[in-house]
């Protein structure tokens, strides 16, 4: 029984697909930055909170075929988009497109080294040009995320925020005392020490 694929001849999907051409094995990233086609409207594509991408409802099960379009998302002003040279068209996006699913600390303090491998194979150091940032969820837990590439950005699964968050200490925001994470020469706030009580 074969994938039953979203791709269809003429769907947009299938438009975008082909401008990216049969090289799936492609290296390096496409200068999506660079390319800047008129907006085509959106697509019913949507990134699920798992990291699952959906098409037209159904989800995508080819993992190359996600890591392809992997390279063609950007984050605009208005909304996530897919872009090619010739066409630009909107997805949704429940939380952040990419899932950070394993991690690798080497060193502590300001020596410690942190870097992540996403769902779709992206390796990202952390630093100051690929921070950490942490929010709260809907149940007062923390969520941590890393920046992938321009305004894109990775959820770190619960497994690992659990693991990122024992790395925490104390330093100072200011002249505030902070709770965080130090990794890459920079200091990543998680909360103001004052909300985590007293030890």
């Amino acid at each position: 029984m074969t994938d039953p694929s979203p791709l269809t001849s003429g769907s947009a999907l299938a438009r975008l697909s082909a401008a990216l051409g049969p090289d799936a094995e492609r290296k390096g990233l496409p200068p999506v930055e660079r390319w800047n086609p008129a907006y085509c409207g959106e697509i019913d594509m949507r990134i699920a909170a798992d990291g699952t991408w959906h098409y037209m409802g159904t989800p995508i099960n080819r993992p190359a075929l996600v890591k392809l379009f992997s390279t063609v998302l950007r984050k605009d002003p208005e909304r996530h988009v897919l872009v090619t040279p010739v066409e630009r068209v909107g997805i949704e996006v429940e939380d952040a497109p990419f899932l950070a699913v394993e991690m690798a600390v080497e060193g502590e303090g300001e020596g410690r080294q942190i870097a992540f491998r996403t769902n779709v194979d992206d390796l990202v150091q952390v630093g100051p040009e690929r921070p950490l940032r942490f929010e709260q969820d809907a149940t007062g837990g923390v969520k941590p995320y890393v920046r992938v590439r321009g305004e894109l950005w990775a959820r770190v699964t619960r497994s690992l925020a659990l693991d990122l968050i024992a790395l925490g200490e104390e330093g100072k925001i200011g002249e505030a005392a902070t709770f965080g994470v130090r990794a890459g020469g920079a200091f990543f706030p998680i909360a103001p020490a004052s909300d985590l009580g007293a030890p």
